[in-house]
């Protein structure tokens, strides 16, 4: 229990600190999918699908803010910025408001409407509308009151009939009444009537259902959910039709001496007078075929939200020129999987369902991150690979990237541009052949190079289910029949090679089956006691560790393969559970967790990514859990984990969601092989400075020695891998004074040796 409570104070602090600085954690989120704007006299606040940016546009300058600075990943559905108070409000689509003050970016969570003992599926807000000091909420239930000023929730408005929940899409205020567009109506009351909790008070003027509504100038308009503007006529107390749109309307919305209504291909922009002076279409925009979402305007620059190019700006006046004003980031925030290197971050967008099944396909591209940025390669480029679900960069020549397709076969890029499309046409893989009416179907899932740069791919649904691409260009398959049930009915998952040149590869019907072509070896664990003790037959995940254990993932728990030698000595293949002590109580580890992902650091600990709960961090046998993490405890966006990846240079571990990709700064490197690159940071040591000390580029099984200028020694540690840390104190008893420290590094033969310095200033 002390170990369990240690570990949540350990990511409380965490998370205390990820709001305040992002030393531990860092956030590569795209901010494409625009699903509001706010515009005040100087700045435009843009919301995307869960994360904001705003620009100045006296400065041009850019702020991005996301779940590493304290957003949740949750989708967000509005934002409104108050010029008076200077705040951000942001509403989501589960019912939580975040409100950034931005004078000092703190961030205050309010949960009373997702609290609210209403159907979860109806506290979406979708609109702000601030008049003295109060933001009155438009949500699927309702209007609820917040006071900018106390930060408080006030009265909660069930306007419907009866009383009834009713969606709210906009609210405003003219002369006196405050009006509300709802999917049930128009109603108004009183703006002073301290009794608008009663529905009684709320009047209906306008039947049908309602899109948005604003004053604009001394007039009232409103537009229905068909696209039919209307303007409030007081004299009759009623709705008259004012013009039609070609689609029905996304947004409405008054902004200085303008009316901007935003359908998905056009926006209209009107003067006082109601005249358009301006209509923008999409296919104005030569540059991407976008998708309107929302649209404001500050002075002469209309800014415009799509769904899936982020914003883009043109000016009042111009009918020619656009630009694209968004953060550079990835294409999407749903990234399925990865691939680090040493200088760079691969990305790609496929998926499949939990039956390996593409049919949804994507016809999203490739990002890849390095030093100088991000860089996009569209759809378009891809040479027609849909679904692309898998990333294997060649150990040799960084330049060479291969992508699997779980529809269209194997991606061969060079030098950042796709060059070959391997599928049954042109190569060794192979189509689906017994399902009717699929074609030019090959489903390339799982990639892993050997030492002698031989490219081993995994063919699913097909009898010769593995198939190299050797380094001289020959392609070669071998038959699964020998170990299979039915090979043209599995699927295949992640696969990897051990010391040995076995090839580890993951079914979802028959487990594990290794696999040694010098001998033409196979082996299969499965489920079952005497064939193999997996929890089920479906696996996803196979990793070698330091150790040459084989950690398997599968959807249903972990097992450990004591040692991946045995596929070459023993008949049968047995797997263990990790038992651990959780509450004096014996615990499987990882018990019926649907596995995702298995990463082996530089330290031989495993980062273990699942479908819902979160990335756990073990110790290299398992029997401490030294990290969960979850979107409660840290800037995880989603529990969702799709892949995980390691820097092995930097020690940063790569999680990629359903819903983004963060980056934690781990300390576990690879080892080095010599201490030429050894180096300490930071160096100084300033008082403000909250973390550790870190000395890098070491061998594995260093002997790491730090004393005083006086040679007193104040520390000493074996490492694991390529890094270790320092806690600047003297043995963990307490924190050392100012001063130089000696750093004494040794190889484990004693034969090399390194000294550095650090500066300790308190």
């Amino acid at each position: 229990m002390k170990n369990r409570l240690l570990h949540f104070v350990v990511l409380l602090t965490l998370q205390l600190g990820f709001a305040q600085n992002n030393f531990l954690w860092q956030g590569y989120f795209s901010y494409n999918e625009i699903t509001d704007l706010s515009a005040s006299s100087t700045t435009i606040y843009a919301a995307s699908e869960n994360a904001l940016f705003s620009k100045n546009t006296a400065t041009g300058q850019i702020k991005t803010t996301n779940t590493v600075d304290g957003l949740s990943g949750e989708t967000i559905s509005s934002v409104y910025h108050s010029e008076i108070f200077n705040k951000t409000v942001v509403g989501y689509e589960n019912g939580l408001m975040i409100v950034i003050n931005e004078a000092d970016g703190s961030m205050l969570n309010v949960v009373d409407i997702i609290n609210k003992q209403l159907p979860p599926n109806i506290k979406k807000i979708n609109h702000f509308m601030e008049f003295e000091g109060i933001v009155y909420v438009s949500c699927d239930f309702g209007i609820v009151q917040f006071n900018l000023a106390t930060l408080q929730f006030g009265d909660t408005y069930f306007i419907g009939t009866n009383g009834a929940e009713i969606s709210i899409s906009q609210t405003t205020i003219h002369n006196g009444f405050i009006y509300a567009a709802s999917n049930t109506g128009i109603r108004r009351a009183a703006i002073s009537n301290k009794n608008l909790v009663d529905y009684k008070q709320w009047e209906l003027i306008g039947t049908g259902s309602w899109s948005g509504i604003t004053i604009f100038g001394m007039d009232l308009f409103a537009v229905n959910t068909a696209g039919y503007i209307h303007k409030y006529d007081s004299n009759f107390n009623t709705f008259l039709g004012y013009t039609a749109l070609a689609q029905p309307s996304l947004d409405m919305r008054a902004k200085a001496n303008y009316l901007l209504v935003t359908t998905v291909n056009s926006i209209y922009i009107y003067n006082s007078q109601m005249m358009l002076i301006r209509q923008i279409n999409t296919n104005q925009i030569t540059e991407s075929n976008p998708t309107f979402t929302c649209s404001t305007i500050i002075g002469d620059t209309i800014f415009i939200g799509t769904k899936e190019d982020g914003m883009i700006t043109t000016s009042l006046s111009s009918t020619a020129i656009f630009e694209n004003n968004t953060p550079i980031g990835p294409l999407r925030n749903n990234i399925f999987a990865i691939q680090a290197t040493s200088n760079s971050l691969w990305t790609v967008y496929g998926d499949y369902n939990v039956d390996y099944n593409p049919y949804d396909l994507d016809d999203f591209g490739i990002s890849k991150y390095n030093a100088s940025g991000w860089l996009n390669i569209p759809y378009e480029k891809v040479l027609g690979a849909k679904s692309l679900v898998r990333i294997i960069v060649n150990p040799n020549d960084e330049n060479e990237v291969y992508i699997g397709s779980s529809y269209s076969g194997l991606l061969k890029m060079e030098n950042d541009t796709p060059s070959v499309l391997y599928n049954q046409k042109n190569s060794g893989l192979e189509q689906i052949s017994f399902i009717p009416n699929y074609f030019n179907d090959v489903r390339i899932n799982g990639a892993v190079f050997d030492k002698s740069g031989n490219l081993w791919v995994n063919n699913s649904l097909v009898n010769n289910g593995i198939k190299v691409l050797k380094a001289d260009g020959a392609w070669q398959s071998f038959s699964t029949k020998p170990i299979l049930i039915d090979p043209e009915k599995c699927s295949y998952g992640r696969m990897t090679i051990d010391k040995n040149g076995t090839k580890w590869l993951t079914t979802n019907k028959d487990g594990v089956i290794g696999f040694n072509e010098n001998n033409n070896r196979f082996k299969k664990i499965t489920s079952g006691a005497d064939t193999g003790n997996l929890p089920i037959a479906d696996a996803r995940v196979v990793a070698v560790d330091t150790r040459n254990q084989l950690w398997i993932g599968t959807t249903k728990g972990l097992r450990i393969l004591p040692n991946v030698g045995s596929f070459l000595t023993d008949d049968k293949l047995t797997t263990s559970p990790i038992i651990i002590l959780e509450d004096n109580l014996a615990q499987e580890l990882l018990y019926e967790q649907f596995i995702t992902d298995i990463v082996v650091d530089g330290s031989n600990n495993k980062w273990i990514g699942t479908a819902d709960s979160g990335v756990f961090l073990v110790s290299p046998s398992g029997q401490e859990t030294k990290y969960h993490f979850t979107t409660n405890n840290s800037p995880l966006p989603s529990n969702v984990i799709n892949d995980i990846d390691i820097n092995s240079v930097t020690g940063e571990v790569f999680i990629a969601t359903a819903k983004g990709l963060v980056s934690f700064k781990g300390v576990s490197t690879a080892a080095n092989d010599d201490l030429s690159n050894a180096f300490v940071y930071p160096n100084p040591v300033r008082p403000d400075y909250q973390g550790t000390v870190k000395i890098s580029g070491l061998l594995d099984k260093a002997n790491i020695k730090i004393t005083d200028i006086e040679g007193n020694l104040v520390f000493e540690k074996i490492s694991e891998g390529g890094t270790i840390e320092w806690d600047t104190t003297a043995f963990g008893k307490y924190k050392v004074a100012s001063g130089v420290y000696m750093i004494f590094i040794s190889a484990q033969d004693g034969v090399e040796t390194k000294v550095k310095k650090v500066m300790i200033i308190r």
